[in-house]
C-alpha cells in the first residue's frame, strides 16, 4: 500500500508543488483548499500525469468538519498543513482576518486531528517570519520575536503546537524555509513579477530599494525537504529548510535581468520600506543536513532560468491575470 498524504492549502503554491513532488515519489495524495482548482497554470501537480491525487473544496474556516471527516475516512499516515493567510505587508490591514485562519481555525483544526490515533506526523508548514529580523544565520533554538501581524499570528499557532504536543504527546513536527520559489509562484512575488514585468516593459518598485537580504532555495529541494521531515523526523522537532547562500533583494533583480539581457535601471523605481519588514532572516539549515541527510541541489541561477521559461510558455495568459495580491477573507 502507499503511503497517504492528506495535504491542507493545497492551491497554494508551495502546496501545490508539494503535491507533484508527492506523487512522483508514489504516494496517494488528497487535497483540500478553500478555492476551486481554478488555474492549471498555477497548479504544478497538474503538470504531470503521475500518481494518485483527489482534491477537495474545504475552507479551513467554514469547513473543518468536512476536512476531519475526509480525514477520518481516509486515515492518512500524515497531514501537512501549508494553509495560511500570509502576506506580510497586508497584514496589517485587517490583522482580525490573519489571527482567524491562522490562530483561531488552525488550533481548532490541531484539537481535532490529536484525536486521530492513526496519524504518524502532522507537519506543520510554520516561516521563519516568527523571529523577527535577525543577526547571521540562525538555528531552530532562536526565541520568537515576530514583528508583524502576520508573524505574531504564526508563532501563536506554532507555541499552541508546542502546548499540544507537551500535553497530548501530539505528532507534530515543524518546517521553516526560508523565501521559496519555483515554477508557479502568484505572480505578486518577487522574482516571477520581475520576469513578467520585464516581459511587459513595466516597471517595478523596490520598497527600500531592495537592501534586504533573502536566501531563496527552489520549491524542489523542500518538497523533499518536507517529505524527510514527514517520513523521519522525531515529534516535536523544527527544522530550518534553507540554501547557505545569501542575496539582497537589490542583486536578484539584477541577476534576473542579466539572464534576461535587461536593463535593470530601465526597470527598477525605487520606493518606501514596507511597515515592519525585517531587513533579513537567514536559516541554519544544518540540522536537516545532519539528521537527515538532505541537501539543496538546484541552484539560483537554475532556478530562476525555470521561472523565466514558465513564465515565457504561458506570457499570453499570464500577462492578463492579476500581478497584485487579492485579499480574500
Amino acid at each position: 500500500m502507499a503511503e497517504k498524504i492528506v495535504v491542507i492549502g493545497s492551491n497554494s503554491f508551495s502546496g501545490a508543488s508539494f503535491i507533484r513532488y508527492a506523487l512522483e515519489q508514489g504516494l496517494d495524495v488528497i487535497g483540500t483548499s478553500r478555492s476551486e482548482e481554478a488555474n492549471n497554470i498555477f497548479l504544478p501537480y497538474k503538470w504531470i500525469d503521475k500518481g494518485k491525487f483527489e482534491f477537495h473544496e474545504l475552507d479551513l474556516n467554514h469547513d473543518l468538519n468536512g476536512i476531519m471527516d475526509l480525514v477520518n475516512s481516509e486515515k492518512p499516515d500524515y497531514v501537512i498543513n501549508f494553509a495560511a493567510q500570509s502576506m506580510v505587508a497586508q497584514s496589517w490591514d485587517n490583522p482580525e482576518h490573519w489571527f482567524m485562519t491562522n490562530v483561531v481555525s488552525t488550533v481548532k483544526l490541531h484539537d481535532r486531528l490529536r484525536r486521530c490515533s492513526f496519524l504518524k506526523k502532522y507537519v506543520h508548514i510554520s516561516t521563519p517570519e516568527v523571529y523577527g529580523s535577525c543577526d547571521g544565520f540562525i538555528k531552530e533554538s532562536t526565541s520568537y520575536n515576530p514583528s508583524t501581524p502576520y508573524a505574531v499570528s504564526r508563532a501563536a499557532a506554532d507555541m499552541s503546537l508546542h502546548s499540544f504536543l507537551s500535553a497530548y504527546q501530539f505528532p507534530v513536527v515543524f518546517t521553516r524555509a526560508a523565501n521559496v520559489y519555483g515554477p508557479g509562484q502568484q505572480l505578486y512575488r518577487i522574482i516571477p513579477r520581475t520576469v513578467l514585468y520585464i516581459k511587459m516593459g513595466k516597471q517595478l518598485q523596490l520598497h527600500g530599494g531592495g537592501l534586504s537580504k533573502r536566501s531563496f532555495i527552489h520549491m524542489k529541494d523542500v518538497s523533499d525537504a518536507t517529505l524527510r521531515i514527514a517520513r523521519n523526523a522525531p515529534i516535536g522537532e523544527i527544522y530550518h529548510v534553507s540554501t547557505n547562500d545569501t542575496i539582497s533583494i537589490c542583486d536578484l533583480v539584477k541577476m534576473i535581468c542579466e539572464i534576461m539581457n535587461a536593463s535593470f535601471e530601465d526597470l527598477v523605481e525605487v520606493g518606501e520600506e514596507r511597515l515592519g519588514k525585517d531587513s533579513a532572516y537567514l536559516l541554519d539549515s544544518s540540522k536537516a543536513r545532519d539528521s537527515l541527510g538532505w541537501e539543496d541541489k538546484i541552484t539560483l541561477r537554475e532556478g530562476l532560468s525555470e521561472v523565466i521559461d514558465w513564465v515565457e510558455k504561458n506570457f499570453e495568459n499570464l500577462q492578463e491575470l492579476p500581478n497584485e495580491y487579492i485579499h480574500k477573507p
